[in-house]
């Protein structure tokens, strides 16, 4: 028998460390002069008030949907993939060959081509860590962090080269208008009424709640999926049973990479409809923290997500507004990373111990 109730696992130990991250952020707050009531206060108003501001936080959360799904498929193989940066980076490269050489007729055709080029160079830049792993040994936590840099320096040599545009800037050329992704302005403003107005959340939304779909059939309703979580839980046994490593390490890194590239098409065809350098913006790194908050499932994921990018589009409007430095919100994500990553034995085993305690009563 379970220690404490899977709900409590699920939903009490995040909501108790969000608390916690969120008590010392205060302090933090306080400690700079300002008062953490307000500056709670403006961020709610900031992310949440408007649909200009909800704009900006779906946005967001749209590309921590993608990264959290690819570090919780790899994670329930019990493969660490810290390469969710590096994959993004490539998903944009394939995303851009995609937008800018092949002729679409609409951005409905556009958007399917690019996703599957996105998840084809994803994927692409996993395998190698994946076979590295495989069948040399080598550790997929170090690979996939080397080919994060690889891939930025990749990326850097062909924006000022072979894919730049004229000018000055790294970038290629603005993506052709029939490739260009209908922004939530487009979808949902009617007559005088303009909403999300000027914010880049895009259809591209969509695709991540229908990632999360497919993931959780993937993982829980396929013999895949039965095998991947069978190999994470006991590679010996799963061997006993058949199972391969290399197949199960392959594939699990093919799809955590694909989601991850996926990411590109918000942000690159979607938002900026070209690519830039430095487009990921951190967010293969946040979808560690979005994975383990959400406990590697889809609707944990998927929540997790929508908390982090309450926290970026508020601390935005927090840095604009007081004199609470940008900075501090990565202090608070990183609070809620420490929380629910490293010191999650010291809210789970209070717990449990006040679980047993109820039920021996």
């Amino acid at each position: 028998m379970d220690a404490m109730p899977k709900w409590a696992d699920v939903i009490l130990i995040p909501l108790i460390s969000i608390l916690l991250a969120a008590v010392l952020s205060a302090l933090v707050i306080v400690a700079i002069g300002e008062s953490p009531l307000a500056a709670l206060q403006l961020m709610i108003e900031g992310a949440l008030g408007s649909t200009y501001g909800w704009g900006y936080t779906l946005y967001y959360a749209t590309n921590f949907i993608f990264t959290g799904l690819a570090v919780s498929v790899a994670f329930h193989a019990r493969l660490f993939n810290i390469g969710g940066e590096g994959q993004a980076v490539l998903g944009g490269l394939g995303v851009a060959l995609a937008c800018l050489y092949i002729p679409w007729p609409h951005w409905t055709l556009a958007l399917l081509g690019a996703s599957v080029m996105a998840a084809v160079f994803g994927a692409a830049w996993a395998a190698i860590p994946a076979f590295l792993q495989a069948k040399r040994g080598s550790h997929i936590v170090i690979t996939t962090i080397m080919f994060n840099f690889i891939a930025a320096a990749l990326l850097n040599y062909l924006l000022i080269g072979a894919l730049k545009a004229p000018g000055m800037e790294p970038a290629t050329p603005k993506f052709p208008e029939a490739t260009q992704l209908p922004s939530f302005q487009d979808m949902f403003s009617f007559g005088e009424a303009t909403l999300f107005r000027g914010a880049p959340a895009n259809v591209t939304f969509f695709v991540a709640i229908a990632a999360c779909v497919l993931v959780w059939v993937l993982i829980w309703r396929t013999r895949l999926g039965y095998e991947i979580r069978s190999f994470g839980q006991s590679e010996s046994a799963a061997k006993y049973a058949g199972i391969s490593p290399t197949k199960i390490i392959m594939v699990s890194m093919l799809i955590s990479g694909a989601l991850a590239g996926m990411m590109a098409i918000n942000n690159v065809q979607g938002e900026a409809e070209r690519l830039v350098l430095n487009a990921v913006e951190g967010a293969g790194f946040i979808g560690i923290a979005v994975a383990l908050m959400g406990r590697n499932h889809p609707f944990g994921v998927l929540v997790a997500a929508l908390l982090f990018g309450f926290l970026y589009q508020g601390g935005a409007e927090l840095a604009l507004w007081t004199s609470i430095p940008r900075e501090l919100i990565i202090v608070i994500q990183a609070l809620v990373i420490l929380f629910t990553g490293a010191l999650d034995n010291m809210v789970r085993m209070p717990l449990q111990r006040l679980f047993l305690a109820m039920r021996r009563a």
